[in-house]
């Protein structure tokens, strides 16, 4: 494959920031009527987890953090959002196509290695910052949802047994991130009519 100019290296970074800008993830934007795309929700947990690192005087390298925020959800230019609440089947599948846009990144961008190298670096989650960025990224949607009166749960079909039991244990791999959580199910006990119930 031809090396690409600066300029063209450049033009093709930029198409990338433009494709993840137009992934649309499976919750609404809060107040909207659209789905949140990759672009704002990466941006809102990077400066969520600078907060709280402040905030909390948290013993995290903040440079690490924010590139993790920044970069996880990168590989989904390439294989698309999917729901949260999926089967393992699904799940499987996800992480393959993720392992292959991985790839296709390095592939695409050779003079940006460390960018595809922080992603797999993130997804193994051998450092505090790693695990800090993956439960923080469950809790966020949790927090927007709740300020947009539940209509994703809604939309979705969720009812508050299926969003305890989906997110209890993932957010048990930062301690800072499971007292928010413990916080935030108190709250949301409280507002049972935020989520889906079946009617007969």
């Amino acid at each position: 494959m031809k090396e690409k100019s600066p300029l063209e290296a450049l033009f093709s970074m930029i198409a990338l920031t433009h494709r993840f800008q137009q992934t649309q993830r499976t919750i609404y934007a809060t107040g909207e009527d659209r789905f949140e795309n990759d672009a704002e929700h990466s941006f809102q947990l990077a400066l969520i987890a600078w907060y709280l690192i402040e905030k909390q005087k948290l013993p995290l390298n903040k440079e690490k953090v924010l590139l993790y925020a920044l970069c996880h959800d990168l590989p989904e230019a390439y294989t698309g959002d999917k729901s949260f609440y999926r089967t393992k089947e699904e799940d499987t599948s996800k992480k393959e196509l993720e392992k292959e846009a991985v790839k296709k990144l390095l592939n695409d961008h050779p003079d940006f290695p460390s960018l595809s190298a922080t992603i797999t670096h993130y997804e193994k989650m051998l450092d505090e910052e790693s695990k800090f960025v993956y439960a923080l990224d469950k809790i966020l949607p949790i927090l927007n949802i709740k300020l947009d009166e539940g209509r994703s749960w809604e939309h979705l079909k969720i009812s508050f047994e299926m969003f305890y039991e989906g997110k209890r244990d993932k957010v048990t791999h930062d301690p800072t991130i499971q007292e928010y959580f413990l916080l935030i199910v108190a709250l949301l006990k409280e507002h049972p009519h935020l989520f889906y119930q079946k009617t007969t």
